[in-house]
């Protein structure tokens, strides 16, 4: 019976020993958990401020292209039209450099009048 008791006393201790160890492992791996928890946290706030940096970034430049587009559509415009109506301008241009011309030797004496 003594050893029964020596037995059940000194498993009892091993018992305590590992309860006791298995306490200070979980309140370490809870501390451990604990600041990995915070520092993926704060990791998880930096991300999302900068995704919302990100996107009003995003927006800006979405409106910026969109500026830029209809600056271009106004310039393929005004070019399409300048070469659709690129002899008429050119005859139109010519008839004013005559018509001074003209003018400048009225001016120095010729007689147009026939």
């Amino acid at each position: 019976l003594d050893k029964e008791m020596q037995e059940a006393e000194v498993v009892e201790k091993n018992a305590q020993e590992e309860y006791e160890k298995m306490t200070v492992d979980a309140s370490a791996k809870r501390t451990t958990d604990s600041k990995s928890i915070t520092e993926k946290s704060d990791a998880k706030a930096s991300t999302e401020e900068a995704l919302q940096t990100e996107k009003g970034k995003k927006t800006g430049l979405e409106k910026e292209h969109m500026a830029v587009l209809e600056l271009l559509q106004s310039l393929h415009g005004e070019c399409d039209w300048l070469m659709q109506n690129y002899d008429a301008r050119k005859e139109a241009r010519t008839g004013e450099v005559e018509a001074l011309k003209s003018a400048k030797d009225v001016l120095n004496g010729a007689d147009y009048a026939l």
